[in-house]
């Protein structure tokens, strides 16, 4: 199954800003995570097609994942 990563900030260090990336059918998002070298704790924000996602979330083929990291500030 086909869907579209997007990375931003400090994630596309070293990686990518948006890939197309091939994952078995409905693999969760911890699946695309883990894939990529991300811990969940790492993780600020998870978008599918523009809607708040969590780890567990079952992926559709041409769904668009956007992942945030945790942003520090004062």
């Amino acid at each position: 199954m086909n869907i579209t990563v997007k990375l931003f900030a400090s994630f596309r260090t070293g990686r990518f800003g948006e890939k197309n990336f091939d994952c078995p059918e409905a693999c969760r998002i911890s699946y695309v995570l883990q894939e990529l070298g991300i811990s969940e704790s790492e993780v600020g924000v998870l978008l599918v097609n523009g809607r708040h996602g969590d780890v567990d979330y079952s992926l559709a083929p041409d769904d668009t994942l956007s992942i945030f990291p945790l942003i520090g500030g004062g």
